[in-house]
């Protein structure tokens, strides 16, 4: 039997704020352990929450940005569970009255743009973090709390049940991180956990529209993480179910070291997490002209910025990707492009030759003026310099940021062409080389190459090479 697989996410980001969702303790990552903490955050009595306004702000940005109904009048609930931690036992979280619903995301999938749908968006506080012994809770001897990051506001987004690959579900987190970071409301760094997801998973056979068993799935760290995970579960379910077996409601982890999923617990259902209303916050109610300023304030979103960059720059559609999913490499594209505007050539070097010294040499893009760039090519196409000078000022450009003008000038490289200049070491080659012109003459192209190369060597790559080329076929 052929089975559909279904998958649904949920996505839980970070805002980006300088103190936490109802009190003024740092957000800070990497600090001491339980040192960002106070009552509030750490639930003691007699402590109160208070309404962080910024994280409202970022909240409902972040939902304008999703395409997503933004609710006036919102609740927040407690949700109640143990665990390490949760040092209140509960969560501060909302549940039938959440700040957004509905929403989408168009995502580019191998048979084409699919609109995937978003449930419902929502704040929530964030738990503390478990420090295991070992390199992960399977097989720790013990593990400690760290309630720095409690309290930290966090958006829950949901997706509708819609996915049906790990590959789907990889590209749709990759494209809402890009439309995260361009409205500027967390850093999404999944390797510091303000960008996380977990999953819901299920299969049932093909034309059948009634959803199987679904088993969560958790500690997927990365991208890749997400999709090996997935396929592995669509593969452990398939296997269960052609057995004849059924598959059981639980929470897996994913074993990164081993590429499986471990049963961790059963699956909890809501009716188990006994929600009911916040008793120490009013409800959340926003007026229109908040929610218009804020839409008015969004920026660019990164559909909008491939459709403009194609149009402006007559870029192609995996070329306009590129510099849209790497936000700063299209902010420096875009730079450089004003003072150089042949924006093919321009996008080749930039996606190439530039990249490529970048990671060698462990720099960000942004460290790089966009105007030296601009300058190195303009020497190129002015004949000032060849292709190989060109590249060996670009390393020289990314590692210590000089300018490539000053360094032609100042070194004396520029291209050395004109037949008065070129002649005499073309002869020069020609006499020190007898053979290699005898087999050039009898019919040997790579003859002329070899010449070539020797002028090359004795310019140090300066000599114009199509000029040089006519000038040893004229003198031979």
């Amino acid at each position: 039997m052929k089975y559909e697989v279904i998958i649904g996410l949920e996505i839980h980001l970070e805002l980006l704020t300088a103190s936490k969702l109802f009190c003024g303790c740092s957000t800070a990552f990497g600090r001491e352990p339980n040192t960002n903490c106070c009552p509030v955050c750490l639930g003691l009595p007699g402590s109160l929450p208070v309404f962080n306004r910024r994280a409202i702000e970022l909240a409902v940005t972040a939902a304008l940005a999703l395409n997503s109904e933004i609710r006036l009048w919102s609740r927040f609930d407690r949700k109640n569970y143990f665990y390490p931690d949760l040092p209140k036992a509960y969560q501060v979280s909302q549940y039938d009255q959440p700040l957004a619903r509905g929403g989408y995301l168009e995502v580019d999938v191998a048979v084409g743009k699919r609109r995937i749908n978003l449930e419902r968006v929502h704040l929530e506080e964030e738990a503390g973090k478990l420090v295991h012994a070992g390199h992960s809770i399977i097989g720790s001897g013990y593990s400690l709390v760290d309630y720095n990051r409690a309290g930290i506001p966090l958006l829950e987004i949901v997706t509708a049940p819609e996915m049906h690959s790990g590959r789907e579900a990889r590209l749709f987190l990759e494209d809402l991180r890009t439309v995260l970071l361009y409205a500027g409301v967390s850093d999404c760094k999944m390797e510091e956990g303000s960008l996380r997801c977990d999953a819901n998973i299920s299969l049932r056979p093909e034309g059948s529209s009634i959803l199987g068993t679904k088993a969560e799935v958790k500690n997927m760290n990365s991208f890749r993480s997400v999709e090996l995970a997935l396929d592995y579960e669509v593969q452990r379910q398939e296997k269960v179910l052609s057995g004849g077996g059924s598959v059981v409601q639980e929470t897996c982890h994913w074993d990164e070291e081993n590429k499986q999923t471990i049963t961790l617990r059963g699956k909890e259902g809501s009716s188990d997490y006994r929600y009911f209303p916040e008793p120490d916050l009013l409800p959340l109610v926003l007026e229109n002209t908040f929610v218009e300023d804020l839409g008015r304030s969004l920026p660019e979103l990164p559909s909008e910025r491939r459709e403009r960059l194609r149009e402006q720059y007559g870029l192609e559609k995996e070329e306009a990707f590129l510099l849209t999913a790497n936000r700063e490499l299209g902010d420096f594209f875009e730079k450089a492009a004003k003072a150089y505007p042949v924006y093919d050539n321009l996008f080749n070097w930039v996606q190439g030759d530039l990249l490529y010294q970048l990671r060698e040499n462990d720099k960000k893009v942004e460290e790089i003026d966009p105007n030296l760039l601009a300058g190195l090519l303009q020497l190129l196409d002015e004949g000032s310099i060849n292709r190989p000078v060109a590249k060996e000022l670009l390393a020289e450009m990314v590692q210590s940021g000089a300018d490539p003008k000053e360094m032609v000038r100042e070194r004396g490289l520029e291209r050395i062409s004109g037949r008065d200049r070129l002649l005499p070491l073309v002869e020069q080659v020609i006499a020190e080389n007898p053979e290699a012109v005898e087999n050039y003459r009898q019919g040997k192209n790579k003859a002329l190459a070899f010449l070539v190369g020797k002028v090359m060597a004795a310019t140090k790559g300066r000599a114009d090479p199509a000029e040089l080329n006519r000038l040893l076929k004229e003198k031979i």
